[in-house]
């Protein structure tokens, strides 16, 4: 456990795997504390949790939807008790639904919303609220996608919800800078995780190819890009989306999204 109190604290959505998870794993070998959130995935959160001690860093675990306002409110409310501070919130959790427009549910719709869009909206103002009075500042990260800006066939509510976020990065950029309080968003690729192995029997195979750096990426791609936007050497950054894909996003013309 790290026996500095004056070490910088970050709160991560959705850090029981995946991306979140090495955002996480991250800012701890950053020199960062971190609080881990999950919705669901106890066992994943305490995994992160227990690899992050490991580093010497403080880790504590909250649990919370990120689209419920309470919950959200119970969330930091823990954070400051476990830490009393925060310098920095990583809006990571997030879902998906495959299916087309004409099939969509309104519920998936919504859990959709809620989670991507409506969870970022509310962390990112219970989090601005308590950086605003601390005086000192700090960073806020949203994961976006490539459908921040790409349309996908068949994922309707996640692409609404991510080109969303694109704009609540800017717009909370433009009404916090004045507190000292900058707003980036990053945007991945094909990034091999969990669920996107799932999605395909050679994800490499599918994706490299497509990719002008021949390659995929990983949750350290992310970590590492996530790391440099909330450090001082970002600090006069804000307002922007660093697309980190490899090239991915920038083609003229994606075979999958039409």
């Amino acid at each position: 456990m790290s026996a500095d109190d004056s070490a910088k604290v970050a709160l991560v959505t959705g850090a029981s795997k995946g991306v979140g998870r090495g955002i996480a794993y991250g800012l701890a070998g950053a020199g960062w504390d971190v609080a881990v959130n999950y919705h669901s995935d106890r066992a994943g959160a305490e995994e992160t949790q227990a690899a992050i001690k490991g580093m010497g860093r403080r880790c504590a675990i909250v649990p919370g939807d990120v689209g419920t306002k309470a919950e959200v409110e119970a969330m930091f409310a823990a954070v400051l008790a476990e830490f009393g501070r925060l310098d920095c919130l990583v809006n990571n959790a997030g879902r998906q639904t495959w299916a087309s427009l004409l099939e969509l549910s309104e519920a998936d719709w919504d859990k959709t919303i809620k989670t991507n869009l409506k969870g970022s909206f509310l962390c990112t103002q219970a989090a601005a609220r308590i950086l605003k009075d601390s005086g000192r500042g700090g960073s806020i990260i949203n994961i976006g996608s490539g459908a921040n800006k790409q349309p996908f066939m068949n994922l309707v509510d996640y692409c609404a919800s991510k080109g969303g976020l694109e704009q609540l990065t800017r717009v909370s950029a433009c009404e916090l800078g004045q507190y000292g309080i900058r707003v980036n968003c990053v945007a991945p690729g094909a990034i091999e995780i969990e669920r996107t192995k799932e999605e395909s029997d050679d994800y490499s195979g599918t994706w490299s190819p497509l990719t002008p750096m021949g390659r995929i990426g990983y949750p350290r791609d992310i970590a590492r890009s996530v790391v440099f936007l909330v450090s001082d050497e970002a600090d006069f950054v804000t307002g922007q989306t660093l697309y980190v894909d490899g090239g991915l996003w920038t083609k003229t013309h994606w075979p999958y999204a039409t």
